[in-house]
């Protein structure tokens, strides 16, 4: 059952949900998490102090919305269109990540996001 959480950067707040994989529980246990943005492209990440589920499926292919969890950084990311990485419009992450979640509605605004700033994940 998706579980239902609450991303802010900056001034901009978004409604999202985790999914049930291992990686999604661990990180909900460990709100509220605070962090500074890192852009690549269209994806927002930062370091959280969470160690994935090993057993959880990964891809590269991201869908407008989705979250993931980047283990070689120990990551929380957020795609809203292409990255370094894309073949063309779709996300995708420079290498396999957990999906674990999307954000509810629209991600227009992520765009003015800037390197630095602050970002919270708490439960909604």
């Amino acid at each position: 059952m998706p579980q239902a959480i609450r991303i802010t950067i900056g001034e901009m707040v978004f409604d999202a949900e985790l999914n049930d994989s291992g990686t999604a529980a661990r990180i909900l246990d460990a709100l509220p998490i605070d962090g500074e943005v890192n852009r690549w492209g269209d994806e927002i990440y930062f370091t959280i102090p969470v160690e994935g589920d090993r057993s959880d499926s990964m891809r590269t292919e991201m869908s407008v919305g989705e979250l993931a969890y980047w283990p070689p950084g120990a990551a929380f990311c957020i795609f809203w269109g292409p990255t370094p990485a894309s073949k063309g419009d779709e996300p995708r992450a420079a290498s396999n990540v957990v999906p674990i979640g999307r954000v509810i509605g629209d991600l227009s605004e992520l765009s003015t996001s800037r390197d630095g700033e602050p970002v919270r994940i708490e439960r909604a």
